[in-house]
Formats: C-alpha cells, structure tokens, sequence
C-alpha cells in the first residue's frame, strides 16, 4: 500500500509556473514508478509524466519542454516543475504509483490537487 500527501497547486496565470510536490509514504516507495496524471473536466484522465525507480523519464508531448519530474528516493517525494504554464494545463493533477510485483499489477492514486491557469 502507498498513500501520498500532494501538494502544490493553486491559480496562476499563462506563463506562469508552479510546482507540485508529492510525498509518498508505504513499503518500497523507491521500487515504484511514479507518476503524473490530469483530467480535465469532461475529459479522460491523461498521463503527463513519468519517472522509473531509475530515474527514466517519459513526458506527454503537450508538455514536452515545459514540464520536468522529479524524484528525491531518499525523501520518497516526486515533483512536477511546470513552466510556462497554458490554460489548457488547467486539471486536476493526480500523483501515481505503480510496479509489476510477483505477477501482479499494483497502481495508487493520490487525491489530487487543482491546477488552474487563468488571466
């Protein structure tokens, strides 16, 4: 089991930038690839970044250039430093966990925390 403590969103204006945190707390946090996801309203909820226990990362093309994630492992806590933010990054922002372990498939998600980007 991993639960997390998110942290970080807020209103900014286009342009701007913001930086959500996520504080990840269970066994073997660091074995876990962590995650970012967003669901717009009316929307699917997307992946927008990604990075392996290695420090592997994949991004979304839409944020590609603007976006970076990072993990401290000592620290357990994965970060979305977002730049030059555009209205349609306005979602909530989720934070995920997730392995392959013995077989099987373990995914956890945090409760998520708004971002919206408005002049």
């Amino acid at each position: 089991q991993v639960q997390f403590v998110e942290s970080g969103g807020g209103l900014v204006q286009p342009g701007g930038s913001l930086r959500l945190s996520c504080l990840a707390s269970g066994s073997d946090v660091s074995m876990y690839v962590m995650a970012w996801y967003r669901q717009a309203p009316g929307k699917e909820r997307e992946l927008v970044a990604a990075i392996s226990s290695g420090g592997t990362t994949n991004y979304a093309d839409s944020v590609k250039g603007r976006f970076t994630i990072v993990r401290d492992n000592a620290e357990n806590t994965v970060y979305l430093q977002m730049n030059s933010l555009k209205p349609e990054d306005t979602a909530v922002y989720y934070c995920n966990a997730a392995r392959y372990l013995g077989g099987n498939y373990f995914s956890y998600w945090g409760q998520g925390t708004q971002v919206t980007v408005s002049s």
